[in-house]
């Protein structure tokens, strides 16, 4: 008898929670997406503002000069084909801001608290050229390192993945959160 009470309960479990799995499934495929601004995937001409570089990250920890970042980014966008570059933005679909900055803050912080060591990054802004309004913005973090070498691949590795993630956000074919 008590298997049998035992096998009842256990059934009425499982259709319970298969029911409630059905709902919340429904419930996730039934919810629209935030709306995403089409412009950034459908312009075509673009305007690549320098915000420039927070101070003391050139020479060092990173070689070049603090027109670095944007004169890798212009070049990636150049070769993609996808844009025609203005020296203009009254010309522009997009005005697109690139800036690599070094936020300050506290040393070896407590990760498991939400905090952690400031590193420096690039950020890239897309802003409607019409209405100066931000439509975008993406971060990518530049590792630390100890030697000058691996500072600037890791540089080199954080604009590639800007770039990526700006080729991700353009795409036509997705036009989703990178």
């Amino acid at each position: 008898m008590l298997h049998k009470t035992k096998a009842v309960w256990s059934s009425i479990l499982s259709i319970i929670l298969l029911t409630a799995t059905m709902v919340l499934a429904q419930q996730a495929s039934t919810e629209k997406a935030p709306p995403f601004p089409p412009k950034v995937y459908t312009a075509k001409k673009i305007f690549l503002s320098n915000a420039g570089a927070d101070s003391g990250l050139f020479p060092h920890p990173f070689s070049g000069s603090s027109d670095r970042a944007y004169n890798q980014f212009y070049a990636a966008l150049q070769s993609s084909g996808k844009f025609t570059l203005v020296a203009d933005p009254a010309e522009a679909d997009l005005v697109v801001q690139l800036q690599l900055v070094a936020p300050s803050g506290p040393k070896d912080a407590d990760k498991t608290k939400g905090s952690s060591d400031p590193l420096p990054m690039l950020r890239l802004t897309i802003f409607d050229r019409a209405t100066h309004y931000i439509l975008w913005t993406l971060t990518e973090s530049i590792e630390s390192a100890n030697l000058q070498k691996t500072h600037d691949r890791n540089f080199d590795d954080a604009l590639s993945a800007l770039v990526k993630d700006w080729k991700g956000l353009t795409s036509k074919d997705a036009p989703a959160t990178p």
